[in-house]
């Protein structure tokens, strides 16, 4: 859109929305605070997550830790285990590792400035303008999925979605419509009117706020926008692992930080490769990624799970050593656990859930 449109519109675009947004807001926790250790705490959950999936997360996650000084004092794996099921596992290390940075470097207080809030791990642009915004009233914009899909309909921009000029485009719209006074309602209202009314498949136009002013609804294509392109279809894996018991404890591997899922604890095992049998590929998975030979017993629990990008069934066989000594080749560390002991470590939800099946544990 033009520079004059967006101006001619603003002003309209900011009062509409602003005062749908006092009268409509959902009531969620960290929307009772304007600390800035909850709301960056909150952005990072929300991101790539649903409010209702957040919700008892956030809660159970301030209460153990209520201030940054307790997020930096803690360790990894009692980060990881409140985050366990919440997915996206880099966001909990890069919480943890911003704790330590605030309080050893910043004095336990959250730099102020977007541009500054951008330099800590896990805050991206949108991130720390949702902090700097609502923490600290700074004007400046965000731009998250919702708010994306806002302005494509209300100025009607017909790009595809992932057309790297249209993002582009949406920041500099976004930051000459942020309002000045009330910057960090604004961003909020705008993140709500996508979440709960501007949806993708079915908006509620009839009660948007911003129907007068929309130019895809006068043009009858708010469906359409944001154009898409077709989805291909997604890959699905077989992943086969063992559930070795020793003594009536269970062997685990911590996944390495830098991979998928880092920090978790699993099974050992991994991908079968295509036509390959679940026992050879058991044991050849084992042989390299433990050093030992095993005998693969019956099926004891199958999964299926999906990921962003791909989704896999898991097989867990149960399975005894028959030579060589477990050694941590690809994973950080080794460990034998109880059953009485699993509830402590947190695992990839697939592997929490055929340990339901195993040994009744999580």
């Amino acid at each position: 859109p033009r520079a004059d449109e967006v101006d001619r519109k603003k002003a309209a675009l900011r009062r509409s929305l602003l005062a749908w947004f006092r009268r409509h807001a959902r009531e969620l926790p960290w929307r009772r605070t304007k600390d800035p250790y909850r709301v960056w705490l909150s952005e990072i959950m929300l991101q790539q997550t649903r409010v209702e999936t957040v919700i008892p997360y956030y809660e159970r996650f301030t209460a153990a830790f209520p201030t940054v000084q307790d997020l930096a004092a803690a360790t990894d794996d009692q980060v990881l285990k409140l985050w366990e099921g919440l997915g996206y596992y880099s966001r909990a290390r890069n919480l943890r590792a911003t704790a330590k940075i605030v309080v050893e470097e910043y004095g336990g207080r959250f730099p102020e400035d977007a541009e500054t809030l951008q330099q800590l791990p896990g805050l991206g642009r949108y991130s720390a303008g949702a902090v700097a915004s609502i923490a600290f009233g700074q004007p400046v914009p965000v731009l998250d999925g919702n708010v994306r899909r806002v302005l494509t309909r209300v100025f009607a921009i017909g790009r595809q979605a992932d057309d790297p000029e249209l993002a582009k485009e949406l920041w500099s719209l976004a930051e000459r419509l942020v309002a000045p006074r009330a910057p960090g309602d604004f961003n909020q209202a705008l993140m709500e009117l996508g979440a709960c009314l501007c949806t993708p498949a079915t908006p509620g136009c009839v009660h948007c706020p911003l129907r007068r002013y929309c130019d895809a609804r006068k043009q009858g294509i708010e469906t359409e926008l944001p154009l898409r392109r077709e989805k291909k279809g997604i890959p699905h894996y077989e992943v086969v692992a063992a559930a070795l018991e020793r003594d009536g404890r269970y062997l685990f591997g911590k996944r390495p930080t830098t991979a998928m899922l880092g920090g978790l604890w699993e099974l050992p095992g991994g991908k079968v490769k295509p036509g390959e049998p679940h026992p050879q590929a058991l044991r050849r998975e084992l042989v390299e990624k433990l050093g030992v030979e095993i005998d693969v017993g019956d099926l004891a629990a199958t999964v299926v799970h999906r990921y962003t990008h791909f989704y896999i069934t898991l097989y867990v066989y149960r399975g005894s050593l028959q030579s060589g000594t477990p050694e941590a080749r690809e994973h950080d560390e080794l460990k034998w656990v109880s059953p009485e002991e699993i509830g402590q470590y947190a695992f990839p939800t697939s592997t929490r859930k055929a340990l339901a099946r195993i040994v009744g544990a999580c």
